[in-house]
């Protein structure tokens, strides 16, 4: 029945560009964990997102391949920015190309390295920001990101439902899972922002700063 549900809401949702349906099909055919490219679906909520949010710059920890940077840069307005963080340099070469036979090319900014390390070099006045590295320190990340967001930015973290473990810490005790746990109860209880959590592939939250 999932199957079918999702195959109802592909079809019936904005087709996925040509562009993104190539990455999409080379990521599976030339990469390790494929399931990490956010996909048709994902995609086109992370468009509608920024095209509601229009925002000026973009912040984006954790590349992959490429995909959500893609449409993310889709839906923001022409003269706006995005910086995107991976941390692995063997992917340079695969984004890069992607990047630059893109029609968005002048809009991405590609940084690799560590984004704990890299986020202070690139300034403050962030409207939107997408979280989806290392879940180990997503809630480093939130704490370095938030001062730097402008007040009524966003924060989309992605993977916070993972694979419904959230549901099972006592089962559930590695370091991802403990990371994920941290981070939604750290903002669970902040008062500094708004935040919803919405059951998205595998759990997309979206925090907006007051």
């Amino acid at each position: 029945m999932q199957e079918e549900l999702e195959d109802y809401l592909l079809a019936h949702i904005d087709p996925e560009p040509e562009m993104l349906k190539r990455l999409n099909r080379d990521t599976h055919l030339f990469h390790l964990r494929p399931r990490m490219c956010s996909g048709h679906l994902q995609g086109r909520i992370l468009k509608m997102l920024t095209s509601m949010i229009r925002p000026r710059r973009v912040l984006e920890l954790g590349t992959f391949t490429g995909y959500s940077a893609l449409c993310f840069a889709e839906g923001m307005p022409d003269d706006a920015e995005l910086h995107t963080i991976e941390v692995d340099d063997e992917l340079e070469e695969f984004i890069a190309e992607r990047f630059s036979s893109s029609p968005y090319a002048t809009r991405l900014h590609l940084h690799i390295g560590d984004a704990l390390q890299i986020i202070p070099t690139l300034g403050d006045g962030w409207d939107l920001v997408f979280i989806d590295a290392n879940k180990r320190h997503y809630t480093e990340y939130y704490e370095m990101i938030l001062p730097r967001v402008n007040h009524g930015g966003f924060i989309l973290a992605d993977n916070t439902l993972w694979d419904g473990k959230v549901l099972d810490p006592e089962a559930n005790h590695d370091a991802q899972t403990r990371g994920i746990l941290d981070f939604n109860g750290h903002v669970a209880h902040d008062q500094r922002v708004e935040r919803v959590i919405l059951p998205l592939r595998d759990g997309l939250t979206v925090i907006r700063k007051k």
